[in-house]
């Protein structure tokens, strides 16, 4: 396990400099802007159109960040800031900062290592990696190299339970501390960049290692019925028999669009791990998420990759946090979707979320120098926020309340 490296502020901002002093160039840009561009230039049409592309129009994506222009910071000003404390702590791990990484399916388009790459960085900064149902490499490998440091699991409700289960129990044995459970992906959104380029990725047998991998998916394999016309290889794909039989049996199992509040209590049966409910948007799934009997919430669209003309995630954060506080619930509440620097961290937490997730800016590290990319974008994530903080006139965690917003 890589040895946890210093993350303060200051100490970032200095290595930074004085690594300019001596003729460094930086690792990856620090403006989202050129990061994003970069990273697009680095990656195929392919890997670019599913990593960066959203629903219709991409309308949810741009409204994710620009919805942050609401919500203004008020410092306060000869507060003593002179010992800073950015940590947290969810579900009994305390971590140095409330920042972790999204799920991000099929990263081996822009990274042979992929998710394990991302793993060692997260190990090396000691914030929760939130493994992908849709990985490139099986939980087992994803977490070899991780050491203690923690880790959850993204699960898709399969249209089996058993797998459901199976999923779960190996997430627990490879150490995962919660479950997150992703709500708004029974069927995929409208993403018309993928569609342009006529590509999905499973199609090929990419981002379903976690399946291929997976005792019950290998039974349900070998049962699948499937006739010599079926498993004839299309004209230019370049898979094998035995991969189109699991790409099609994943397509069959995938998600459920049918599942309910109801099934929650069958997740509750196979794991005494936290549950939390990511994709929670309306103020009503937020009470109902609390008489579920959950452990907490990420309010979230995907990243903007599912509904087109969705609700911003900061704007639908106070609205469920409103409710499920006034249904008399202290669950931690988390949020994604348009996280894109330190501000906007702080800027959630003043909003009354206890965490954020971290999703497209580390897939664009990652892409443009592999798992030190990933590091060194969660670092600058980790320092701005710190300065953002102490800037504000917070020393913690604690002082970040909505009075640190100007009033609307």
């Amino acid at each position: 396990m890589p040895q946890k490296k210093n993350v303060s502020g200051p100490a970032r901002q200095g290595e930074i400099y004085f690594k300019g002093a001596a003729g460094g160039t930086p690792v990856v840009p620090f403006d989202y802007h050129k990061l994003e561009a970069e990273a697009k230039e680095k990656m195929s049409a392919k890997a670019g159109g599913y990593i960066i592309g959203g629903a219709g129009s991409d309308d949810t994506i741009r409204e994710n960040v620009d919805a942050f222009q609401k919500y203004r910071i008020h410092p306060r000003m000869l507060r003593d800031v002179s010992v800073r404390d950015t940590s947290t702590s969810l579900f009994g791990q305390t971590i140095p900062s409330p920042i972790l990484t999204c799920p991000i399916g099929v990263l081996e388009m822009i990274d042979d290592e992929a998710d394990k790459a991302v793993g060692r960085a997260t190990a090396a900064l000691g914030i929760p990696m939130i493994m992908s149902n849709q990985a490139s490499y099986p939980m087992e490998e994803i977490t070899a190299d991780m050491g203690d440091s923690p880790r959850w699991f993204q699960l898709y409700w399969s249209k089996s339970n058993e797998l459901v289960k199976s999923l779960v129990q190996r997430a627990e044995a490879c150490g995962s501390s919660a479950i997150v459970v992703t709500l708004d992906t029974t069927m995929l959104g409208w993403r018309v960049q993928d569609l342009d380029l006529m590509h999905l990725p499973f199609l090929t047998g990419q981002g379903i290692a976690q399946y291929t991998s997976d005792p019950v998916f290998n039974s349900i394999v070998s049962q699948m019925d499937f006739g010599d016309t079926d498993m004839k290889v299309p004209d230019g794909l370049q898979v094998s028999p035995e991969v189109l039989k699991a790409v099609k049996t994943f397509i069959g199992v995938y998600s459920r669009p049918s599942i309910t509040w109801e099934d929650l209590a069958f997740l509750r049966t196979v794991t005494d791990l936290p549950i939390l409910l990511k994709g929670i948007l309306h103020p009503e799934d937020g009470r109902l998420a609390v008489e579920s009997g959950v452990d907490g919430i990420i309010v979230s669209n995907h990243g903007g990759r599912q509904v087109d003309g969705a609700i911003a995630a900061i704007d639908a954060l106070p609205q469920v946090v409103q409710a499920v506080r006034s249904a008399g619930s202290s669950m931690p509440i988390l949020m994604d979707s348009g996280i894109r620097s330190g501000a906007h961290v702080f800027q959630a937490l003043t909003l009354g979320a206890q965490a954020v997730c971290i999703g497209r800016p580390y897939a664009y590290g990652l892409a443009l120098a592999g798992q030190q990319g990933v590091e060194e974008v969660l670092k600058n994530m980790m320092a701005e926020f710190e300065f953002t903080m102490a800037l504000s006139g917070c020393k913690n965690l604690a002082e970040i309340t909505a009075d640190c917003l100007a009033k609307q």
